[in-house]
């Protein structure tokens, strides 16, 4: 294998494992870039970034003195944006969707443009890259990695009884009580909370919760629902 091979390969693995550590500190952060996103964007970026050296190399010269083969590329990926823009979705519940595909979509615009532009190899192991970075690293990094790349966000909306203690309610919630019989379950943890008085006394409390994604959604809304004083619950995957 070539010298260029190898410092092609080595350029883009190098990309991938950037943006795994870019997406773990996102997801960490519970920020809508998760690990899956940031992998796919610093693959194609650095796949086009190879392509625009390669290109000037393998096409610029005394036959072409005023070519620019990356021109018309570059409108490709800035154009490519609209397309990557109708795939996020931002759904009634605050919840964000179609990054993953938005960047998807640019990446295959990247590949695209390798191929036209004869790198066959550099896109050819760009798609097995992206493949493993949205189908098997992300799953393997929840894993091996902490608690809380395995939690996600439910949103829960609770009506109480006007002699309901709130804030027994957001620690039984949180699993905070020692008493309760949860105590040795997973703990909640509150990420955003609205309350909002009802008529007759009685109270709404809006929140979000980071819950493990091993604990059903069904199972949130019983325990929720076995609280004292709680009249209705609305639970939500976000």
């Amino acid at each position: 294998m070539e010298v260029i091979e190898l410092g092609m390969i080595f350029k883009l693995t190098l990309a991938m494992l950037f943006g795994l550590f870019i997406g773990i500190d996102r997801q960490l952060k519970q920020k809508p870039l998760g690990i899956k996103t940031s992998m796919v964007i610093c693959i194609a970026s650095c796949l086009v970034t190879i392509v625009s050296i390669e290109a000037f190399e393998v096409f610029a010269g005394p036959d072409h003195p005023n070519m620019d083969p990356m021109r018309l590329a570059a409108q490709v990926v800035s154009g490519i944006g609209f397309l990557g823009a109708g795939a996020i979705l931002r759904r009634s519940n605050e919840g964000i969707s179609g990054l993953t595909s938005a960047a998807m979509i640019w990446a295959a615009s990247g590949i695209g443009i390798a191929i036209g532009a004869g790198f066959y190899w550099e896109a050819g192991l760009t798609v097995i890259l992206l493949m493993l970075s949205v189908n098997f690293i992300p799953y393997l990094i929840k894993w091996v990695g902490p608690y809380k790349l395995n939690q996600r966000d439910v949103s829960i909306k609770v009506v109480m009884e006007a002699e309901g203690d709130l804030s027994m309610l957001i620690r039984i919630i949180e699993r905070k009580d020692e008493g309760s019989r949860a105590a040795k379950a997973p703990q909640h943890r509150i990420r955003r909370l609205k309350i909002k008085d009802l008529e007759e006394g009685r109270h709404r409390v809006d929140m979000v919760i980071a819950a493990s994604e091993r604990e059903l959604t069904t199972e949130i809304y019983q325990f929720i629902r076995q609280i004292d004083h709680v009249i209705s619950v609305e639970v939500e995957n976000l």
